[in-house]
């Protein structure tokens, strides 16, 4: 499977009001998913994830000049990623916080989320006439535990964004931390 930083760059969409009124909507997505995040709401987040979504975080490496397109990042179903995984999963991780015994978020994290840069980078309807949209966006995660522990995460995710009946549900999302050593004890945050 090709992973989405490895597809060639897409032609630049056109800036038209469908654009404009879908980023709108996509914006607003973003921002709401990051409140519910901060708020520590994560059973109503859990709800704006699709069924069949793809959550996929590769690692990064260290490579000689040249050969960043091809090993800079592992490739999904082939190596070691920090994240492969769908909604059940995200679904236990969810369950697992909520338990208030979760050794790595006990006290929960302090999180604050950016999100900034979203660009549309493809629209289309997908085989049930659901508009998919591809977006690019760039994010800045403050985490805060206990009572010194700072972890920022910086990096750029690639999303797919469909809308359904009952609104807008994330698809997939591949995310990319510009760290190729993780500085944080754990990866108890989502993306």
């Amino acid at each position: 499977m090709t992973t989405i930083a490895e597809t060639p760059a897409p032609t630049r969409l056109p800036r038209d009001e469908r654009y404009w009124s879908a980023k709108r909507e996509i914006e607003e997505f973003l921002y709401d998913e990051a409140a519910l995040l901060d708020a520590r709401e994560f059973r109503a987040w859990h709800d704006t994830l699709a069924d069949d979504l793809v959550y996929f975080m590769p690692m990064m490496f260290n490579v000689r000049f040249g050969d960043h397109g091809r090993r800079e990042n592992t490739t999904m179903e082939k190596h070691m990623s920090w994240f492969n995984e769908g909604k059940w999963t995200l679904g236990k991780r969810v369950d697992q916080i909520l338990t208030g015994v979760h050794w790595a978020e006990e006290p929960l994290s302090r999180v604050c989320r950016m999100v900034s840069n979203v660009q549309l980078t493809s629209m289309a309807d997908n085989d049930a006439g659901d508009l998919e949209v591809g977006v690019a966006s760039r994010f800045l995660i403050y985490q805060n535990r206990c009572e010194y522990e700072q972890y920022f995460f910086v990096g750029d995710r690639r999303d797919v964004i469909r809308r359904t009946a009952a609104g807008w549900k994330l698809a997939r999302r591949e995310i990319h931390i510009h760290q190729n050593v993780l500085l944080a004890k754990n990866l108890t945050v989502f993306f």
